[in-house]
């Protein structure tokens, strides 16, 4: 089968079908996103080398299970929550999997990932996509899933101002779900020509450049990754506002990240007492629900759709400035 693996470089290789352990599904994917982790890795800023790929659709051939377990999954079309926990740790006995630091993340830390004809994930951590939501819309359950965690996080009260730092993928799926809260939202981002998405959805946006800084924002989400972004989310947060930050480099453990930390000046968290906090990945399961009500557009998202055996060639691609989210299928 074909996997699209990386040590040192991408390349596309033939290797052998995984097996299903015990409680494992042996997965078909339909369609894989090139996400933002994926590049990381590619970058060096993420320790892994293996099979790529975290974010996928993709139909359930076998279960390594009992016949109940085989007869739920099988020949289902199925998106999965990416991270694999030891089960056995204080923080997964505490409903705190997603922050393991034993677990396995697929296509970035000790697990191979989705970017092959076939791969395996454990059963338990699928949830079975509606026949109405397509394989393009969701492809993005995982991060919607996440805009929404970070929805509860803000706790919203009346109509707050809300700024939404970035343009990518992520900034635009939780700039969507908090307006449907009631939020007065903006965006700002790098990239103008990405704002017309914006104007579609009734979103405000503006250059990040021309942004003053009146620290006037209730609520403020950096979808940047950067240290520049956080430091700015502070710099925009009324006194005792809130500063969510949003992304990372990938879903892993600290160990799994190179070179990660940064100074920042955390002097505006400390005179204005603002709330800062971060919002990791949330579930895909709330990210299909929402997909299902129709409350997130992601069609206008996909800005290329490659083959698998296009990998190198999609990878450059995704690392334009003017992309969102590039798919294999």
């Amino acid at each position: 089968m074909k996997a699209v693996v990386f040590e040192k470089s991408v390349r596309v290789e033939e290797r052998g079908e995984p097996l299903p352990a015990p409680g494992d599904a042996l997965v078909r994917p339909l369609l894989v996103g090139i996400a933002s982790p994926d590049l990381a890795v590619i970058a060096g800023r993420v320790a892994f080398s293996g099979v790529l790929g975290h974010e996928f659709v993709g139909t359930v051939e076998r279960v390594e299970a009992d016949a109940a377990e085989r007869k739920r999954w099988e020949g289902k079309r199925v998106v999965g929550t990416p991270w694999i926990p030891c089960a056995a740790c204080e923080l997964c006995s505490r409903g705190l999997s997603a922050q393991c630091q034993e677990r396995r993340v697929l296509g970035l830390h000790r697990r191979d990932g989705c970017f092959a004809d076939r791969f395996t994930i454990p059963a338990a951590n699928l949830v079975e996509i509606p026949k109405a939501v397509s394989d393009e819309a969701a492809v993005f359950a995982g991060v919607i899933g996440g805009a929404v965690h970070a929805a509860r996080i803000a706790r919203f009260e009346g109509k707050p101002y809300v700024t939404v730092l970035g343009d990518g993928p992520t900034a635009l799926i939780t700039a969507q779900v908090l307006a449907k809260l009631n939020a007065s939202v903006r965006v700002l981002g790098t990239n103008p020509e990405k704002f017309s998405l914006c104007e579609k959805w009734g979103i405000r946006h503006r250059p990040v450049s021309e942004v003053g800084k009146r620290r006037d924002q209730d609520v403020v989400v950096d979808c940047t990754g950067a240290a520049e972004g956080l430091e700015l989310a502070m710099q925009l947060a009324r006194p005792r506002g809130t500063v969510i930050a949003r992304s990372a480099p990938a879903p892993v453990p600290l160990t799994g990240l190179v070179n990660s930390v940064k100074g920042v000046d955390l002097s505006p968290a400390v005179c204005n007492e603002l709330h800062v906090v971060g919002a990791g990945a949330g579930s895909i399961r709330d990210g299909v629900e929402a997909l299902a009500r129709g409350a997130v557009d992601v069609a206008s998202l996909i800005s290329r759709k490659f083959r698998l055996g296009e990998a190198v060639e999609a990878i450059a691609w995704a690392k334009r400035p003017e992309a969102l989210r590039v798919v294999m299928g």
